[in-house]
């Protein structure tokens, strides 16, 4: 597979600006869960954003690359942050841990979105990587709402279905399984991309109010 200047190039911004995003995300869980009471993350040292700290070799590295290389939709996660339900009894204080990882794609995408307007009257070279900023966020944050484990979607199952904890263990030792299976089949393909697109829509707005 051979690859111009410029797709190197983008490839290796992309993968930068997945690795920070995802650093992002998972000290957003960390913080969240540290806030609430939780010294897990911190013990952990989780509660930073060196993304040495957080890197999995699939989600964070394999992964994203591959969908950069193919462009496609980008896709990709970091190692999970862990918390001790006991120290987060409540169930809202378990899901504001859990939403926070893809509040912090949502509020990156945001600002992205503002360069994106702002950069466009100004330089195109800005405006190409805010854009890009924006895109990959967005995927992220989709991404990580799928319901299906391990993405942060999933535990919604628990928090605002009523499924209970041993329900949601047994399901997630098939959630790589689920996930994988879904990646490649082209109509859920299809329908991830649909999916995506409209979640861009209100960021592309944002953007040409500017």
């Amino acid at each position: 597979m051979n690859f111009s200047p410029d797709q190197i190039i983008h490839i290796i911004t992309g993968f930068i600006i997945v690795l920070l995003s995802l650093s992002v995300h998972e000290w957003g869980h960390a913080y969240m869960a540290d806030r609430l009471g939780d010294d897990t993350p911190r013990l952990q040292g989780r509660v930073t954003l060196d993304p040495r700290a957080h890197i999995d070799m699939i989600g964070t590295v394999l992964m994203p690359v591959i969908a950069l290389m193919v462009n496609f939709a980008v896709i990709g996660w970091a190692k999970p942050v862990m918390i001790n339900s006991r120290n987060l009894p409540k169930t809202a204080d378990r899901a504001w841990v859990t939403i926070a990882g893809p509040a912090m794609n949502l509020v990156l995408a945001l600002f992205a979105a503002v360069a994106l307007g702002v950069a466009g009257h100004y330089s195109e070279g800005l405006a190409r990587f805010a854009r890009l900023v924006m895109q990959i966020n967005v995927c992220l944050m989709f991404f990580n709402l799928l319901p299906v484990p391990p993405l942060d979607g999933s535990k919604f199952l628990m928090y605002w279905f009523g499924m209970s904890e041993e329900a949601y263990s047994s399901f997630a030792r098939f959630g790589w399984i689920i996930l994988l299976v879904l990646i490649n089949i082209p109509q859920t393909q299809h329908l991830f991309l649909l999916g995506l697109n409209l979640a861009m829509l209100p960021f592309y707005a944002v953007a040409s109010l500017l």
